[in-house]
């Protein structure tokens, strides 16, 4: 594995690999990995002949109340887990390199970000979009790869790559989960042990809501109030949402029918959970 810091050097590199008719698989992340970012890497190499792998905090995608330099770094750590995965290319920029300067052009998503947690955190996912054109055009990847766990990042994606014709294939990954069906996360580590006992019930109600619409229920409300009293039956958390859209164009629906999502988010004491399946509705 050959770790990259420097923008003309890794362009020149995946240059090389393209000229020599190699497949590039990438996987971008903020580090601090976890088993579901090993299992994007498994798949990338699976599919590709040359797996890269990004790392970069991106300062544009916090908000006025993130904090930006309290996110977790381990990049001794990230590194061991990259080759262990079988990484080609660890591609570790700083701030200074991939923004040297002011950008004169800003990239606003206009789709797909007033639902789900897009709604209460405006300007993310411009910031996450304008960080993934960069990387695209540097590393130039056949495929990219994204988990389902964040299925609105995924949505987001799908129309970047189609709005602005970048030749990439998306390739969504499933959920990495625990034995018990929690989907795994670093934040699962803040619930206490008797709220790590009633997490699982999350992924329960979407299991639930599931064979309901298999048993012929089509109406959205109808799932949606499943799915609350599911929750609020079998844990002590605050509901945060509980949402249904067309997939991946996070539209409302009044009848189930197509691809949709069935999306949750709740609040235990110290810790937000996310979760969401997706479906396809005959």
């Amino acid at each position: 594995m050959i770790v990259v810091t420097n923008i003309h050097d890794m362009q020149q590199k995946m240059n090389q690999f393209r000229l020599q008719g190699k497949t590039i698989g990438f996987v971008p992340t903020m580090g601090y990995l976890h088993e579901g970012h090993v299992a994007l890497l498994n798949e990338a190499r699976k599919q590709n002949d040359i797996v890269v792998l990004s790392i970069f905090v991106n300062p544009l995608q916090f908000g006025p109340n993130e904090d930006f330099d309290r996110y977790p770094r381990d990049m001794k750590r990230d590194e061991a887990i990259a080759k262990e995965a079988g990484v080609h290319v660890l591609f570790y920029p700083d701030v200074a390199e991939m923004y040297p300067h002011p950008l004169s052009i800003k990239t606003v998503v206009t789709e797909r970000v007033d639902v789900l947690c897009g709604k209460s955190r405006p300007g993310h996912f411009d910031g996450v979009v304008t960080v993934l054109m960069k990387l695209f055009n540097i590393v130039m990847p056949h495929r990219a790869y994204f988990g389902m766990k964040d299925a609105q990042q995924v949505a987001v994606v799908d129309g970047l790559i189609r709005d602005f014709n970048f030749p990439i294939e998306l390739i969504p990954v499933p959920t990495v989960r625990e034995e018990d069906g929690l989907a795994k996360s670093s934040r699962n580590v803040y619930l206490s042990e008797a709220e790590r006992k009633e997490a699982p019930a999350l992924y329960g109600a979407l299991q639930r809501a599931k064979a309901a619409i298999e048993e012929g229920e089509r109406s959205p409300n109808a799932i949606q109030n499943l799915v609350i009293d599911y929750i609020k039956t079998h844990t002590h958390a605050d509901i945060d949402y509980v949402e249904i859209y067309s997939y991946p164009e996070l539209k409302p629906i009044e009848e189930l029918s197509g691809k949709v999502i069935i999306a949750v988010a709740v609040r235990f004491t110290n810790a937000r959970l996310i979760d969401n399946i997706t479906l396809d509705v005959e």
